[in-house]
């Protein structure tokens, strides 16, 4: 028997970047049209049972209030506190509980914490964040069709994913954390407001993935040299203090235009730029900062700890939703038997 997880957050696309720039808000109502849509899609192609995370705005199971849903629905069993630390034990429990794929409502940062939780599960990411490049804009019923076939083995996996990256964080030789797309080094010294959307605080990135056609930093990445999902490797580049440099003649800095945020297209000064392979580890020079990771800052190190970054291809399998159906439309799959 398939089972499909389901982990949606509420709190996607309510950061200060919806003040600071022109990002979208998601209402809860939309998220849980979209769950509900995905819940159809699933049914549609025979998944029956659905495991999801219990969220604030109950947005799962609102999703389930419609008469033609006979989905068996159920919570994973753990106390919830509303945070990024439910994704993570979510995803953990999926995995541990046989979820056969996962199905994500969130940004970046969401699909961070629940690969943090479980690096072996199947994703379907469906956008619902400010600046995303991990998850993507999929109708839900779409995503629930892929994700369902997949589940239940009538897609291979192997076929319609691709395993993705995730940049290693290590201090000291220890490893900290994992970012999916994005690290980001602030001169600011302490964690405050978790979203970056100053880029003149910044001064070191290092990508997984650098999209022509996203937005965030991983766009500025995309200017200088791009790298997709399929590429192995990354990207590092340094910001410039437009301050302190001149660019002038005989200089090295290289002036790019990117999307920081939604509606915010500034000149971005670079200093430097080089291009990770897979498995290089970079020694970062020691100063105080703060560590963003694929968008929100979340620690701090100081002038005595060693840092260092290395890009690997560690991540989950995700799912491209339209190459799934693409294939199953050629294999027969939506056909019907005929009626005696």
């Amino acid at each position: 028997m398939s089972l499909v997880g389901i982990i949606a957050n509420p709190a996607a696309s309510k950061d200060i970047r919806r003040l600071v720039a022109q990002g979208r808000v998601i209402p809860d109502w939309e998220k849980v049209n979209t769950v509900r849509r995905v819940m159809l899609g699933l049914q549609s192609v025979g998944v029956t049972n659905v495991l999801a995370m219990a969220d604030s705005s109950n947005l799962v199971r609102r999703a389930c209030d419609v008469p033609n849903l006979s989905i068996d629905l159920e919570f994973v069993d753990m106390p919830s506190f509303y945070s990024e630390g439910d994704t993570v034990r979510a995803a953990a429990a999926m995995a541990e509980q046989g979820v056969d794929c996962l199905i994500t409502l969130g940004g970046d940062g969401t699909n961070r914490a629940a690969v943090v939780g479980s690096r072996v599960l199947p994703m379907v990411a469906i956008s619902t964040g400010t600046n995303n490049v991990f998850p993507t804009m999929v109708e839900g019923t779409l995503a629930g069709l892929a994700a369902g076939m997949v589940a239940n083995g009538r897609l291979d996996l192997a076929q319609v994913s691709q395993s993705s990256k995730i940049m290693n964080i290590y201090v000291d030789g220890e490893l900290k954390d994992i970012a999916l797309i994005d690290v980001a080094l602030s001169k600011e010294r302490f964690v405050s407001t978790r979203a970056i959307w100053e880029i003149d605080t910044l001064y070191e990135v290092f990508l997984t993935r650098a999209e022509p056609a996203s937005i965030g930093l991983s766009s500025i990445g995309a200017r200088l040299e791009a790298v997709s999902l399929a590429d192995e490797g990354g990207l590092q580049y340094s910001i410039a203090d437009s301050e302190k440099s001149e660019d002038g003649e005989g200089s090295s800095n290289r002036t790019v235009l990117a999307p920081i945020a939604p509606g915010v297209v500034p000149p971005v000064l670079i200093s430097s730029w080089h291009r990770m392979a897979d498995g290089e580890r970079l020694i970062i020079e020691k100063r105080d900062c703060t560590v963003a990771l694929d968008g929100e800052r979340s620690f701090s190190v100081n002038l005595s700890q060693q840092l260092e970054m290395e890009v690997r291809r560690e991540g989950p399998p995700v799912i491209d939703v339209s190459l799934a159906l693409k294939i199953a439309a050629k294999q027969g799959l939506f056909d019907l038997a005929p009626e005696n």
